[in-house]
């Protein structure tokens, strides 16, 4: 007797059926199990699994692959949410912020899918990144509007340049300043397994222990996952070790001193200035009457 073969099927009737008339065989049966469906609730089935997927294929473009090219495309939902953004920092202008250009995982800027470059020409980065300020710390001032550079101003700038510049870092949105920017709880990008894995070290922290930067206490102040009592307790750290701009001591201006130094010696000069307006028109009120006499 014949021996079957294990990939034979059997039909109703009882036939053998050959492994190539299979695949007919299940569509056949497919095509017959479709006819004994209305064909309104067909349609139906069809209208809802599609929307479904385009709905869900939109919204993993938009949490994953939609680029957040400038702090006007930050929506209140990712600051309230604080979301966090990943990219590449592509210039450093102060000791305290940077700029960073977005890189969501599935826009083709990271492996295997990689197929888009991250521009660093001036030119092509016009509006197209987010303007962070580190959450937190408060550096050495820069020289601004005809005010002079605080003293380890530059030291500070280049530490974190050398620190983050070209580097991919990792964002916790916290909130928009005043000024626009991003304020953020960063991270930098660990050493050796991916971000989604595991975190990197707290870029704040680490300027704090390196002594370049102070904590910031000023109204509005926020630390992310890190409580200001930590923040501080660095500080103390760099402080009693000398680091950077506690070599020669604590008895340093801080950069909220020099601000706010800064910030009277302005609001003085515009008393000054009322003043001295005031009295120019009392001159001019008093000859306007000599000439009416």
């Amino acid at each position: 007797m014949a021996s079957r073969s294990p990939w034979t099927i059997w039909t109703r009737s009882g036939d053998p059926t050959s492994p190539a008339d299979e695949p007919n065989a299940v569509v056949s049966a497919v095509k017959a199990r479709l006819d004994t469906i209305p064909s309104p609730l067909l349609a139906l089935s069809a209208f809802v699994l599609g929307s479904s997927t385009a709905a869900a294929g939109a919204a993993i473009y938009w949490r994953y692959g939609r680029r957040i090219k400038t702090g006007e495309w930050m929506t209140p939902d990712i600051i309230t949410k604080k979301r966090w953004v990943k990219g590449v920092v592509t210039s450093v202008g102060d000791s305290d912020n940077f700029r960073l250009y977005h890189t969501p995982a599935l826009s083709g800027y990271h492996w295997p899918f990689k197929f888009r470059r991250i521009p660093f020409v001036t030119k092509e980065l016009k509006d197209q990144t987010l303007h962070i300020r580190i959450a937190g710390v408060d550096a050495p001032e820069n020289a601004h509007f005809g005010r002079p550079a605080q003293p380890y101003a530059v030291e500070s700038l280049e530490w974190l340049r050398r620190k983050i510049l070209g580097k991919t870092v990792y964002c916790q949105v916290l909130r928009r300043d005043q000024y626009g920017r991003i304020v953020s709880y960063v991270q930098l990008s660990p050493r050796l397994l991916p971000g989604a894995l595991v975190s990197g070290k707290v870029l704040a922290l680490e300027m704090l222990k390196s002594g370049w930067v102070t904590t910031y206490e000023q109204s509005g102040a926020e630390y992310g996952r890190v409580n200001k009592a930590e923040y501080i307790r660095i500080e103390e750290e760099a402080k009693a070790a000398r680091r950077g701009m506690w070599e020669h001591g604590t008895n340093a201006e801080t950069p909220a001193e020099y601000k706010r130094r800064y910030a009277q010696s302005a609001d003085r000069a515009e008393t000054a200035k009322s003043s001295s307006n005031g009295d120019l028109q009392d001159d001019l009120a008093s000859k306007s009457w000599w000439k009416r006499l």
